[in-house]
């Protein structure tokens, strides 16, 4: 006859049992568990001598294996019976109702806590995991927040397990009041605030729904408020969050002791390099008002010198001394350098198609020296200025068994180096355009860039090949070279109609100045074939000096050898979607005197990128050019003038978005007069002039729907665009007009600017970055046509 000699584990009955010795073990009620399983699991094997007290060890000791709901122990004669209820496997897990939280972080969360799909089904955690949960939704101020688990049982001992959440609406601040301030009254000690109950509709910062992170961060503040106004004393003595009997509401009171200012009556640095740190970097001085931001910002300034010095861990703790009888206190600045460390090795990974020596030679900190954090960070950033990286991290590591030497290693994430330049727009009268080319910044990992193109559209067709190798020598000195060959026919680029066919051929070499600067120095040739010129006003002026240039048909021959000169300053902090630090580029190119065509054209252009927040959110970026062009001496007592193929122009998507490209400027006037009595007949066809000014503000805003991620290759974009093109020559601006009269304006005045507004979207893709902008004209002219959309692959701004 059987003993039971336990029921469960949860109800423990003592009975009387006499001990005997276990001549078997048997199971019964396993399904998944194996007998195998199950018996290492018992702490007793056969030929045990067990009693009573035994069996509560026998029980604890299966049941902490997770696999059973009940167990039960029976003597059977001489044999030892357990019987067990196996958990049922989880063989689904759903959620439902979540909005605050993400299916994946939940399963992360769940995964982390043992509850996974095939796994044993445990109430017990379960239920944790619910509080845990609504825990989280409290701290959220969703105080109305509920998580029940609902078990459906399946055939062969298996469950579904299904989350419902009912997370209700975020309690919302009714009223934050401030105890025991004196000096500062309760709006001044709101502003530093977050949370807010009164709400401005404004502020976008600010937070009327509760969350307890957000208060710590608050309060956090508030500290920061009093120490930097020399409150040394101060503290929140209670903080009380009330809730409405609704849920819905929340009443914060926190009672404060602001206590007394102290002001700096002596600073004391000591330590092997105290003296030497102190003078030259010391901002406080002695009866000024203690500023916590102040001596924390020295402390960090004595730390980065140390570091630039090859001192990478150094310690800086500062010991206020106070005097409470007249509220003064004594700083005691304890500097510790540490050991001296120096670089072991410099590595890098990532770097799939980018060679090492690419990335080593843009290297400040050198190998065997001492470590110098400015060193390190100007490296990162001019491995960002190459723009072949998306990210670049840098991390130093210790080498193990030295207490003095560390590696460095950068990890990259490649761009896309390359790009397919292809564009296409569209717009009310222009219809859509398209060109397309090839250009490899990276050429095969090398760092050169090869650039071949073979453009074709409806007025243009360039073939050219272009290399430039920027590391010539080991100080950086630069050579590149482009051959070109080109087709462009004006009237279907909106342009006043001739045809123009050249090659030529120029060679490049780059000096750096230093880490910002660089110089170039170019010359080249060119040869030039004009055919079909209209005989608009503008084009006669200057052909006046080219009479021995003239074809047999009216056209154009001619050969120029032109040289340049340019400077850039790049102090951008990425060299793909900048966030900070401008770009300014200035140029000087003009042909040599003997040159068919004498004359210059000088241009400045700049990129300045402000964060206006901490996070880089929101950037503020600021876009500019000038160019002037005129020609120099004369030929048979006829000026030389800018050549109308040289023109600048404005409209499209690089200079003014919202007009169509090059038709925002002066137009062609014909002069049907007679002497010095001009008669003037306008038209809409652009020609460009010999002086231009852009300017863009444009606020670069976070990407909406897309993941923190993807904000290294997604940017949006609000932007003012406004431009003037004008002709310094134009001299006719009180000639009388016979026709064509809304389209003739003075062309000389550089204050007929043309503006546009619109939002933008870009975006580094794998072939390349593309552009797509909505544009609406602010300020047209007669004659400009507006483009609406447009979409180009192959530039950004």
């Amino acid at each position: 006859m059987k003993k039971l000699l336990l029921v469960s584990l949860l109800f423990l009955n003592s009975v009387t049992a006499d001990e005997f010795m276990v001549e078997d073990i048997r199971f019964e009620g396993l399904q998944r568990i194996s007998m195998g399983a199950a018996l290492l699991a018992m702490p007793v094997r056969v030929g045990d001598i067990i009693d009573e007290g035994d069996v509560a060890v026998i029980i604890k000791s299966i049941f902490s294996k997770g696999s059973f709901d009940n167990i039960r122990v029976y003597r059977d004669g001489g044999d030892l019976l357990v019987k067990v209820v196996e958990r049922p496997t989880i063989a689904n897990i759903s959620f439902s109702g979540n909005k605050q939280i993400r299916d994946k972080q939940l399963n992360e969360n769940l995964t982390a806590s043992g509850v996974r799909i095939g796994e044993s089904l445990d109430r017990a955690k379960l239920l944790n995991i619910e509080k845990g949960l609504e825990d989280f939704y409290y701290s959220m101020g969703m105080y109305n927040a509920l998580v029940k688990t609902v078990i459906t049982p399946l055939p062969r001992n298996r469950s579904d397990v299904n989350f419902i959440f009912t997370e209700g609406i975020s309690a919302s601040i009714q009223q934050i009041n401030f105890m025991g301030n004196d000096v500062f009254s309760d709006d001044e000690l709101k502003k530093i605030f977050k949370l807010r109950a009164d709400l401005p509709w404004w502020n976008l910062l600010a937070n009327k729904k509760y969350q307890k992170q957000v208060l710590m961060g608050d309060l956090e503040n508030l500290r920061s408020f009093y120490l930097n106004s020399g409150y040394l004393k101060f503290r929140v003595e209670s903080t009380q969050v009330s809730i409405s009997p609704d849920k819905k509401g929340i009443y914060i009171t926190l009672n404060i002791e602001e206590g007394h200012p102290y002001s700096i009556v002596d600073v004391n640095v000591r330590g092997t390099k105290a003296r030497k740190y102190y003078t030259s970097l010391m901002t406080i001085e002695k009866g000024e008002v203690y500023n916590g931001k102040k001596v924390i910002a020295l402390g960090n300034a004595i730390k980065r010198q140390l570091a630039e010095e090859g001192y990478a861990y150094p310690q800086v703790i500062t010991i206020p001394e106070f005097n409470d009888d007249n509220q003064t206190v004594v700083l005691n600045m304890d500097i510790d350098p540490g050991k001296r460390v120096y670089v072991r090795n410099i590595k890098f990974s990532g770097n799939q198609i980018t060679r090492d020596e690419v990335l080593r030679r843009e290297m400040r900190q050198m190998e065997g020296s001492w470590l110098n954090v400015k060193s390190i960070e100007t490296s990162k950033e001019r491995l960002n200025r190459l723009g072949f990286f998306e990210t670049i991290d840098v991390r130093n590591t210790r080498v193990l068994g030295t207490d003095d030497q560390v590696d460095i290693e950068y990890t990259v994430k490649e761009a896309t180096s390359g790009n397919v330049n292809f564009a296409v727009g569209f717009g009310s009268a222009s219809g859509i355009s398209f060109k397309t080319g090839i250009q490899q910044d990276n050429w095969i990992g090398t760092g050169n860039r090869l650039g071949i193109s073979a453009m074709v559209n409806k007025y243009q067709k360039n073939l050219a090949l272009d290399y430039r190798n920027p590391y010539l020598t080991l100080d950086g000195i630069s050579l590149g070279g482009k051959v070109f060959y080109s087709e462009f026919e004006a009237s279907n680029a909106n342009i006043v109609d001739y045809n123009d066919k050249s090659y030529g051929t120029n060679l490049t070499w780059g000096f750096p100045i230093n880490e910002l600067n660089y110089f170039d120095l170019s010359i080249g040739y060119t040869h030039r074939q004009i055919e079909k010129l209209s005989g608009y006003y503008q084009v006669k002026k200057f052909m006046a000096s080219q009479e021995r240039n003239k074809t047999n048909k009216g056209g154009l021959k001619v050969n120029d050898v032109d040289w340049s000169i340019s400077w850039r300053r790049n102090n951008l902090n990425r060299g793909v979607f900048p966030t900070a630090g401008n770009y300014q580029h200035a140029s000087l190119r003009m042909t040599i005197p003997g040159s068919d065509v004498q004359f210059y054209k000088a241009e400045y252009d700049v990129r300045h990128y402000i964060p206006l927040t901490a996070s880089n959110s929101l950037i503020l970026l600021m876009r500019g050019r000038l160019g002037y062009g005129n020609g120099y001496g004369s030929n048979n007592n006829k000026d030389h003038l800018l050549p109308f193929y040289e023109n600048f122009y404005a409209g499209g998507f690089s200079t003014l978005r919202g007009f169509r490209s090059n038709t925002a400027g002066p137009k062609a006037v014909y002069d049907r007069g007679v002497g010095n009595n001009h008669a003037l007949i306008g038209t809409k066809n652009s020609i460009g002039g010999n002086a231009i000014s852009l300017a863009s503000l444009e606020l670069i805003v976070p990407t909406p729907f897309i993941s923190k991620g993807a904000q290294n290759t997604l940017r949006t974009s609000l932007f003012v665009d406004a431009a003037s093109v004008w002709d310094t020559e134009y001299d006719l601006k009180d000639a009388q007009v016979i026709s064509g009269k809304k389209y003739v304006y003075d062309y000389s005045n550089p204050f007929n600017y043309r503006a546009s507004y619109g939002a933008a979207l870009q975006w580094q893709s794998p072939l390349g970055p593309l552009v797509f902008s909505l544009s609406k004209p602010i300020n047209k002219f007669e004659g400009d046509d507006e483009e609406l959309f447009t979409f180009t692959i192959g530039r950004t701004f």
